[in-house]
């Protein structure tokens, strides 16, 4: 029988002995605000240590998690899902980040990074500079539907999120709203955008876990409604609004609400910008 040579069964015991005590000193130490403000250099990539996982790095983790994020959603996500997936042990992933936390909040930064943002010389109208980015930030929240309750966790600080935030800023002064107004400006618009994305997104993801097409989810719910008193009759306080938005599916429906809720928006800041 072939056996490992003693200094090399020594050298893993070792190494599984560190990483065993990293583990446990990870459990004590207090809660950190972001994996941003770590103070340290990230592991991994071109400075990996000899006793480091080969074949990792902060990016294929980050990159995994993604995609495990977005197949089995944010509740299933674990630590010992993800190595199994890169098929390597939990611990070889505790090399490159301290906690889950930590790799969600990876994860957060590199979904943002899917975005399209105007350019500093962009220049030009601010409107449909704003409009791009609303229906962008809009399609990011529907396609990775746990990405709106981690941008809620956390700082929102990683390099990605805040070339997002800075082109948003970068528009809304475009606007000529005053100073004071511009931070409210932000809210009023993306704000919006999140609670539509993630409500869009979520109703999506609820419609393919039944089985159905929105528009047949949406048919079976509003017969089952309509069968039910208690329900039916504070529904028919709305019947005439909803008749007036016309025939379409529920996905046409719903992106004729979007397109008027932000021109709304649109119309709001430019009263505003007359006003001052």
């Amino acid at each position: 029988m072939d056996r490992i040579p003693s200094g090399a069964g020594r050298g893993v015991r070792l190494s599984e002995g560190v990483a065993m005590v990293r583990a446990a000193d990870r459990t004590k130490r207090p809660p950190r605000a972001s994996v941003w403000l770590d103070g340290k250099a990230p592991r991994g990539g071109a400075g990996r240590r000899s006793d480091q996982p080969s074949g990792l790095d902060r990016e294929r983790i980050t990159e995994t998690a993604v995609r495990l994020l977005d197949a089995e959603g944010l509740a299933r996500f674990s630590m010992r899902r993800l190595a199994a997936e890169l098929n390597v042990t939990a611990m070889s992933v505790y090399w490159y980040v301290d906690t889950k936390d930590d790799l969600l909040e990876l994860a957060l930064d590199a979904a943002f990074g899917e975005l399209s943002l105007p350019s500093d010389g962009d220049g030009g109208d601010w409107r449909p500079q704003l409009r791009a980015l609303a229906t962008e930030y809009r399609a990011l929240l529907v396609r990775h539907p746990w990405l709106s309750p981690l941008a809620g966790r956390f700082l929102n600080i990683g390099p990605r999120s805040l070339e997002l935030s800075t082109a948003v800023q970068r528009v809304i002064r475009g606007t000529g709203l005053p100073p004071h107004g511009q931070a409210g400006a932000i809210s009023a618009v993306f704000q919006f955008v999140y609670g539509f994305g993630t409500i869009e997104g979520h109703f999506i993801q609820r419609c393919a876990e039944a089985g159905m097409t929105q528009d047949e989810y949406v048919h079976e719910a509003m017969s089952s409604i309509a069968a039910t008193p208690e329900v039916a009759g504070p529904m028919r306080e709305s019947a005439d609004m909803v008749a007036a938005r016309g025939a379409g599916s529920v996905a046409q429906l719903r992106e004729g609400d979007f397109v008027f809720a932000l021109e709304v928006l649109v119309a709001g800041i430019e009263a505003m910008v007359a006003r001052v």
